[in-house]
């Protein structure tokens, strides 16, 4: 490594971790103010707490790495370029080409650390601090595995959920059991399925069976009293989409293998899986990100003026990454609709902002 790429190189590293940190504490800081209200109302000691902020700082990580990476390169050649180190190599003969070879590496690296991090750490944590915000006192009793085959006892109901939906807040394959208080089967509903509108469950195309104290007990025989269809039913149960959200894990809690498997089990058993489709390509996409942004500000740094100094950089910068964030976010959503296969919506930003970065860097020669 020449003495160049060696400096760069440990630039780089020293004010990564600088904006890396700044930037975790200014998230958690925000979020902490933003939660600390309903964390005190429910009761929750500070141990519980400080863990569940604690578990939140691998996620966050993940998240903010890729703006870690560009606001570094920014800083790094916004600097040289301020002192006059840029036209000082480029008069030596030094190509703007050989100059971002350190952060183009450092890109890389960083984006196979991070799908490794978001694989084995991101989900261990996710999934606790899930399960800490979403803790209750006194709440339903629930069993399930993933957002498959939920089991949930509340009061006189116990409900049986085939699929859980938690961007949508449905549900899919619906059976309600009703007891009377000597805990005799009073009534059955089943429904395909289940969403959560104005505070109520609304159940659609569903099938009531009523039964009487007798025929409850013996209701396998189908001595079913009463046998009602619905097309729409609205539900008065005291269940929330957080008492379902409590055991059914979201994407980022699952590792892409796990993910991967939970996909095929899910579509062999003839569930839509579009969703889960898009956040399994995103696993693989976002990481790469980590490259584009180094790309990406290696291209806005070289090409400000010595006036412009590192504001003027910065504010490309911020809005770069805001960009890059609504073009990402708005590619899933066309995915999630189904109007965009689901690898196109995961790598449609990226695609973009490379041939971007690829055409800024090209202009600098």
């Amino acid at each position: 490594m020449t003495v160049i790429h060696r400096y760069i190189t440990a630039s780089f590293v020293k004010y990564f971790c600088f904006v890396l940190i700044l930037v975790v504490a200014i998230y958690l800081s925000v979020d902490f103010i933003g939660r600390i209200d309903n964390f005190l109302e429910s009761g929750r000691s500070a141990e519980a707490v400080a863990l569940y902020f604690m578990l939140k700082i691998p996620l966050i990580i993940s998240q903010i790495t890729p703006l870690g990476v560009l606001l570094s390169v920014l800083i790094i050649f916004g600097l040289m370029n301020k002192n006059n180190e840029v036209i000082a190599l480029k008069s030596g003969g030094v190509s703007v080409f050989y100059l971002i070879v350190p952060v183009v590496a450092a890109g890389v690296i960083l984006s196979g650390l991070l799908f490794v991090f978001s694989e084995v750490v991101v989900p261990i944590s996710a999934a606790e601090a899930a399960r800490i915000e979403e803790d209750r006192r006194g709440g339903a009793d629930a069993v399930s595995s993933a957002q498959k085959n939920i089991w949930i006892r509340h009061d006189e109901y116990i409900v049986h959920v085939k699929y859980y939906h938690p961007a949508d807040r449905a549900l899919t394959g619906v059976s309600i059991y009703a007891f009377d208080g000597d805990f005799n089967l009073v009534r059955r509903i089943d429904a395909a399925s289940a969403a959560y509108q104005d505070k109520a469950w609304v159940l659609f195309d569903c099938t009531e069976q009523r039964f009487s104290p007798e025929s409850g007990q013996q209701a396998d025989a189908g001595e079913a009293v009463r046998v009602v269809h619905h097309k729409q039913k609205a539900m008065a149960l005291d269940l929330k989409p957080s008492d379902f959200k409590q055991v059914a894990r979201d994407a980022q809690e699952m590792s892409f293998t796990a993910l991967w498997n939970y996909i095929a089990k899910t579509r062999a058993e003839g569930y839509d899986t579009t969703k889960y489709e898009v956040d399994l390509y995103a696993k693989t996409a976002f990481p790469m990100v980590c490259l584009i942004m180094s790309l990406m500000g290696a291209g806005i740094a070289l090409r400000g003026k010595t006036r412009d100094g590192l504001a003027v950089s910065f504010a490309y910068g911020m809005i770069t990454a805001f960009v890059y964030w609504t073009v990402y976010s708005f590619c899933l959503s066309l995915g999630y609709g189904g109007v965009l296969p689901p690898w196109l919506a995961a790598w449609s930003a990226n695609v973009l902002f490379f041939l971007a970065a690829g055409v800024l860097l090209l202009s600098l020669e």
